[in-house]
């Protein structure tokens, strides 16, 4: 039976939960350590790349500080949520568990967006790099937000504006239509898995991570992160490297491309019928091609 470690990592004055499917002790293959999304989401929507651990590699996944079962700060202000402190965190992190000379890594929308900023410091412990459903710049996210936007019913179009104006955010009109954008272009799933829906209600429960870096919701961008970009220091990744999105993702072709165009050896997949989850929404091919990935780059 596969071993499961719980533990968690001093950060200051502040814990960092995490999980290691598998044995960092006794596995010859470098570890892999998923980083979630949000800002503000939890591991539970990436469960599904422990899958990786059936070959004896080692799985990592862990929250983010203001999340899951990490230390929550509801009381910080918004100033305090930077991509610096995330960065700051996963060093801490791989320090902990003694793997930051030989890891990898997978992260997935904004998990992929702060592991191509880890990434582009070319740190000499990464090996190899999987960037999922993520945006290279967030100008690029709100273009192609506003672009399928402009696809949904008309009717649905006027509640998220109406209520964007008068501030109406949480109401229970603006949720629902908000839910069609979601069911098209964030899980495309009739039912959604539990550990996905975990994850959407740990973000009602605490927001704070969330609405202060992005916002409150995937279109509506109003937080910290809304400048962001690395397009023009993507070419500081020099690893291999594993682009993932799918075909209805809100992280479109466009706000992807340019980590295709200036990573020197990337490989890109894009998944036919899924949306911004391909790990949920076609699990087993997309761990087949992540292990066809690591394998074949002797990873």
């Amino acid at each position: 039976m596969m071993s499961v470690t719980e533990g968690w990592a001093p950060f200051g004055e502040y814990q960092t939960w995490y999980r290691i499917t598998g044995d960092l002790k006794t596995s010859s293959l470098t570890p892999v350590v998923v980083v979630h999304g949000g800002p503000g989401c939890t591991h539970d929507y990436v469960e599904a790349f422990k899958d990786l651990a059936a070959t004896g590699r080692p799985v990592i996944h862990y929250d983010q500080i203001g999340n899951g079962l990490s230390t929550h700060l509801p009381e910080k202000p918004t100033a305090f949520w930077q991509v610096s402190l995330f960065l700051d965190e996963m060093d801490n992190l791989l320090q902990w568990l003694g793997i930051q000379k030989d890891y990898l890594l997978i992260g997935q929308s904004w998990g992929g967006m702060l592991c191509a900023e880890h990434a582009v410091r070319r740190p000499g412990g990464l090996k190899g790099l999987v960037v999922a459903n993520s945006p290279a710049s967030m100008s690029l996210w709100l273009d192609a937000a506003c672009q399928l936007r402009a696809q949904l019913p008309t009717d649905v179009q006027a509640t998220l504006l109406a209520h964007e104006e008068a501030g109406t955010l949480s109401s229970a009109e603006y949720k629902a239509a908000s839910d069609v954008f979601y069911k098209r272009h964030v899980c495309r799933l009739a039912q959604w898995p539990a550990e996905v829906t975990r994850t959407f209600d740990a973000i009602d429960n605490d927001p704070t991570v969330y609405h202060a870096m992005n916002g409150p919701t995937e279109f509506h961008v109003i937080g910290t992160m809304k400048s962001w970009s690395i397009i023009d220091r993507l070419g500081n990744i020099s690893v291999p490297t594993l682009l993932i999105s799918g075909r209805y993702d809100e992280a479109t072709r466009e706000t992807v491309k340019p980590y295709a165009d200036h990573i020197a050896d990337v490989e890109w997949e894009v998944f036919q019928a899924s949306s911004h989850m391909p790990h949920v929404e076609e699990r087993e091919a997309c761990m087949a091609r992540v292990q066809r990935f690591f394998t074949g780059k002797g990873l």
